[in-house]
């Protein structure tokens, strides 16, 4: 059967990625054209565009690339009349998603979507277009099926969280050997995850690494975004303990003792890890004054919103500063306070569901179809 896979950010290409590998197993017949990423392409299927071109931050960003938004809106649904697939399958990315479903479903195209948009956090009206335009929602987080099924009454499958899997089926990182590939010395590491994207990149890497001097018996070590160049981080290494890595952001993990993370799937990413961690958040002015009176959240970290409590720390906008940084990292290395944290992320793990999320979800949707 044919598929037509759209991923709009680098966690939906890793999620898109284990998900075509179970589709390829589950239908020896499958076709796949795709948006999305390296990690996607590395599996098989044809790429229409990278997600590196697709990807604005922020509600002024968003009007600001309008036009090329447009544009890519048109070239997809242009594609896929030329593919003519048997389902679409939407990963996340519902500002786009949202719109390529409405347009596909108007035509009878069956419509899945593989991991939701997070409308439990802000724009819960957009349920009306899901119940419309959506045929089978595969959801990701224990509390989403609450969420939909008993407040939305629209049923939905939760399938686990997919970087269980994720993790668990990489080869295991060889500390020593890492660290010679990458020039990095004995100090323990503390890893620094800055984003994917330019802007938030530029926003959060200087605030970041201004710590760096205060800790001189550690390393700093960039997890450099597989869509971003070395020369665009390069400006940002200005002392002599921070580091820079491309596409390794698991293997860093697994040997690192702390970590300074951007909000987003990263935040999860690094609890998995069993990574004490501070969540960093900043975004343009009028964006976050916008952001603030729409969104609803008592936290903004996946970590914090599954346990429904503060288990890892966020800074956001003013509060992410280098004085309220250095306070918070020097607390993730005190050992009582790095167990307690620790201690959360177990329970993290056991309420995402288990491993099996991509297999499972492969099997829906062919069996749907």
């Amino acid at each position: 059967m044919k598929y037509y896979i759209i991923a709009g950010e680098a966690s939906g290409d890793l999620h898109g990625s284990n998900l075509m590998k179970s589709l390829y197993k589950e239908d020896q017949s499958t076709e796949i054209r795709f948006w999305g990423g390296d990690l996607m392409q590395s599996v098989g299927g044809t790429l229409v565009k990278h997600y590196r071109d697709l990807s604005f931050m922020g509600f002024l960003e968003v009007v600001l690339n309008l036009k090329t938004i447009l544009n890519n809106i048109k070239i997809c649904k242009k594609d896929i009349l030329e593919f003519q697939p048997d389902v679409l399958v939407f990963i996340d990315y519902p500002g786009f998603n949202m719109r390529i479903a409405k347009w596909a479903k108007k035509l009878g195209m069956k419509t899945h979507y593989y991991i939701s948009p997070q409308i439990w956090a802000w724009k819960e009206n957009r349920i009306k277009e899901i119940k419309r335009d959506i045929d089978k929602m595969y959801v990701i987080l224990p509390f989403e099926k609450e969420f939909y099924e008993n407040k939305h009454h629209y049923e939905v499958e939760f399938v686990g969280h997919p970087l269980i899997d994720a993790i668990q089926n990489r080869i295991p990182t060889n500390d020593i050997e890492f660290r010679k590939e990458n020039n990095l010395s004995d100090k323990p590491i503390i890893a620094i995850l800055p984003g994917s994207r330019k802007q938030e990149i530029t926003k959060m890497l200087s605030v970041m690494l201004s710590v760096a001097a205060d800790f001189p018996d550690y390393q700093f070590v960039i997890a450099g975004a597989p869509s971003q160049e070395y020369s665009f981080y390069s400006t940002f290494l200005i002392s002599n303990n921070c580091h820079f890595i491309s596409n390794k952001t698991y293997d860093l993990l697994s040997v690192s003792t702390a970590a300074l993370v951007t909000s987003g799937t990263a935040t999860l990413e690094t609890a998995l890890f069993k990574v004490p961690e501070v969540v960093c958040y900043k975004g343009s002015w009028l964006s976050y004054q916008i952001a603030k009176r729409i969104v609803t959240l008592k936290y903004i970290s996946l970590v914090n919103l599954i346990m429904d409590k503060e288990v890892v720390t966020e800074l956001i906008q003013e509060n992410c500063n280098t004085k309220t940084l250095k306070l918070e990292l020097q607390k993730l290395l005190d050992t009582k306070y790095r167990n307690e944290v620790l201690e959360n992320y177990n329970a993290l793990e056991l309420k995402l569901g288990g491993i099996g999320a991509s297999q499972k979800t492969a099997k829906l949707i062919v069996d749907n179809l």
